[in-house]
């Protein structure tokens, strides 16, 4: 490879990258996206670990959600600052941040510092995802812009799939504090490609001031819903004092932000977004997948722990068709998309297949042949790859650029919202269900010794007990999993017939300001 060198400054309005320039870019986002991806991953194979360092079992689950509620809160507020800024100068802010966060995690000596580092991490990760699809959306044009929605999914699947493996190995052969560890040699590399390659026009100074008081709304409206939706039916009740107080709390704070919306000088989400109904349908729709997807990612491991008897990391490998799904499905996309130019059809198409997916996967018992079962996670991940990704195309293509970072970033925001509320309500369903099952295949004089809650979080507790008795839990479990896979079939209807509203607006082409890089090889 020869030595990087500044290319020549075309017009922006007219310049169009190659695709190995394109590539180049690609690959420093990627690497963002991926140490980004795995931690999402990777973690949940040492919290047993974890556990047994610092012994502190009640509060462990802040480890995961810290990290969930700083990601999400971030993204509006990250998408809005790249449109004044610039995405590179926030790229390298996300990959420093998440760095800093993985250093501080790993050293951490007890689980506050611990948690504290995560929720840094959190604020590093939510600004690299949401910048690494607005920049995208400045170097390449929308119908060209979809063939390359296959290289990120392949990100994501890639890391779904090294998490559960690297996780255990660190933690076997190392040490888990090298979870944290890993991110930086990725993370430093990533930050030397963008700093080196991704030129972008510069953007016109902006007077008007940030508007903090309406993050502030933002971030703890945000907070409190996702809060509610992590503890509500697990660690409250949903009719608590609690639970309660963060509904009213958050969905005051996000009406307060509405009210300061309407009269910011440059908002953080400008509301004028949502007069588009392009943009309306598709983030509500992306809300609606993300609750539904969620009920394949989160539910069909704890099908093949308890039911098929699978060990958590064979069932994170198993995991693996529904990456391969949504890779097939979002390469096929992408390539039909860049020929024709179309894109409604393809959601039309998603959105029912998943739908039926899940229909299917309600029907599937211990008895089950396994191949079987990964051929339903196989319909998952091509109906949600045929649907998906062309969600954030779609927003992109219907925005002023000035705005492309702050729409990015919502609907990301959405989807990420509908899969924290749709792993409530389905956790709520599940427990309901497992509840009111299990009195039919335990016996009456062991019933009493049983904690439902435990059981749900521990395969491992289930398999130690009697064999008569462990048999009935799975049952009960079966019989659950049954209703929570059936629940997501409905969110997906209610998706496929709001996106019939869609109205399908033809994808630009190479009229667009795009970006620059370093001529490179």
């Amino acid at each position: 490879m020869a030595a990087t060198t500044a290319a020549p400054t075309m017009p922006a309005a007219t310049a169009e990258l190659t695709h190995r320039q394109v590539l180049v870019v690609l690959s420093g986002l990627m690497a963002g996206m991926f140490v980004s991806a795995l931690d999402q991953t990777i973690v949940s194979t040492a919290l047993p670990t974890i556990v047994g360092d610092f012994k502190a079992l009640d509060d462990i689950s802040w480890v995961a959600s810290i990290y969930l509620l700083t990601s999400t809160a971030t993204m509006p507020i990250a998408g809005k600052l790249s449109d004044l800024y610039g995405r590179r100068r926030l790229f390298q802010i996300g990959i420093a941040i998440f760095l800093a966060g993985s250093v501080l995690s790993g050293i951490s000596q007890s689980l506050v510092q611990l948690v504290l580092s995560r929720a840094i991490q959190g604020i590093g990760g939510g600004t690299i995802l949401v910048i690494a699809f607005a920049t995208i959306a400045d170097v390449v044009a929308p119908r060209q812009r979809a063939r390359y929605q296959g290289y990120f999914v392949a990100t994501f699947a890639v890391a779904n799939i090294l998490g559960p493996l690297l996780g255990g190995f660190f933690v076997d052969h190392l040490s888990w504090r090298w979870i944290f560890f890993i991110n930086v040699p990725v993370g430093i590399g990533a930050l030397v490609v963008i700093s080196a390659v991704l030129k972008l026009p510069a953007r016109p100074r902006t007077d008007a001031p940030i508007d903090y008081s309406g993050a502030a709304l933002l971030v703890g409206g945000v907070t409190s819903l996702l809060l509610l939706a992590e503890w509500g039916g697990s660690q409250f009740d949903w009719g608590s004092p609690t639970i309660v107080a963060l509904g009213i709390g958050g969905l005051t704070l996000l009406v307060l932000f509405v009210f300061r919306e309407r009269r910011a000088p440059d908002p953080i989400l400008p509301l004028t977004l949502w007069r588009s109904p392009v943009f309306s349908i598709s983030t509500t729709v992306s809300f609606l997948i993300g609750a539904g997807l969620f009920g394949a990612i989160l539910y069909l491991p704890v099908y093949l722990q308890v039911v098929k008897g699978v060990n958590p990391t064979n069932s994170g490998l198993l995991l693996v068709p529904i990456m391969l799904g949504m890779l097939i499905g979002s390469l096929t996309t992408g390539t039909l998309i860049t020929r024709t130019g179309r894109y409604k059809i393809y959601p039309l198409f998603g959105l029912p297949v998943m739908a039926v997916s899940f229909l299917l996967l309600s029907r599937v018992g211990a008895d089950t042949p396994t191949i079987v079962v990964m051929a339903f996670m196989v319909l998952v991940g091509l109906g949600n790859g045929f649907g998906n990704p062309v969600l954030t195309i779609t927003v992109q293509n219907s925005v002023p650029r000035a705005l492309m970072g702050a729409a990015t970033s919502v609907v990301m925001f959405t989807r990420t919202l509908g899969s924290a509320f749709g792993a409530a309500v389905l956790g709520t369903i599940l427990a309901n269900r497992f509840a009111s099952e299990l009195p039919k295949h335990v016996s009456a004089s062991v019933l009493h010794s049983i904690d439902p809650g435990k059981l749900r979080g521990s395969p491992k507790q289930i398999h130690q007990l009697a064999p008569e008795v462990a048999n009935g839990v799975v049952k009960s479990f079966e019989a659950s999993l049954h209703t929570v896979f059936l629940a997501c079939v409905p969110v997906l209807v209610v998706a496929l017939v709001v996106f019939v509203f869609l109205e399908e607006v033809p994808l630009r082409g190479h009229d667009e300001p795009v970006g620059v890089v370093a001529d490179v090889l």
